[in-house]
């Protein structure tokens, strides 16, 4: 039993650590919600945990040393959270022409809400392969257990955030915006970060 709270700790960190930003998306997605209605919030809390789950998944099954997705072109998933903001931005910009109907959501359900967090964690495979290849199956169950709470935990932390009435206000005035906005910069951070245009240019 030794090993259950060294097992534990390190479950709690690894996902802290790799899961740090999810905080700030899921925040908009729950503003959005407030705001415009759209994504529900159980769409973001299921689409958090299907999203999640992915990245786990993938991650065993790497772990079993089969390659699912080559490493150098993970960062090709970043283009989700960017072409969903830029369709944001394009709808909020003929909203703001005269439109009188308010600008669409960027994330609209749990499929896009999983797809997003899969594209902004996609570098957590890196991170979760190597760990459950070295601590076995038993704290392998005992690991994802803890992520699934966290995953809670930090969707009420997003939600209780996105909750201040100020907040809210100011996401209904700019939030058409404010929301693609955060999503483009998301992708784009995914896609330079990764080296993955290099690789396409040389591929090319």
């Amino acid at each position: 039993m030794s090993g259950v709270p060294a097992t534990l700790g390190t479950a709690f960190a690894v996902f802290a650590g790799t899961n740090v930003d999810d905080v700030v998306i899921l925040t908009v997605l729950f503003l959005s919600a407030r705001a415009r209605g759209r994504p529900r919030p159980w769409q973001i809390v299921t689409g958090q945990y299907a999203g999640i789950a992915a990245l786990v998944a993938v991650s065993g099954v790497a772990a079993l040393g089969l390659a699912v997705v080559p490493d150098q072109w993970v960062g090709l998933l970043g283009l989700v959270p960017l072409a969903l903001g830029v369709r944001g931005l394009v709808a909020a910009a003929r909203s703001s022409g005269g439109d009188d109907d308010p600008a669409p959501a960027v994330a609209t359900g749990v499929l896009s809400v999983a797809g997003v967090t899969v594209a902004n964690g996609a570098d957590n495979v890196s991170v979760y392969t190597p760990l459950f290849r070295s601590i076995g199956p038993a704290a392998s169950l005992l690991t994802i257990a803890v992520f699934a709470v966290l995953v809670a935990v930090w969707c009420a932390v997003a939600s209780w955030l996105g909750s201040h009435k100020k907040i809210i206000e100011f996401a209904e005035r700019f939030g058409h915006w404010l929301v693609p906005i955060v999503f483009v910069a998301i992708g784009a951070l995914i896609v330079l970060d990764s080296g993955v245009i290099g690789r396409l240019t040389d591929f090319l």
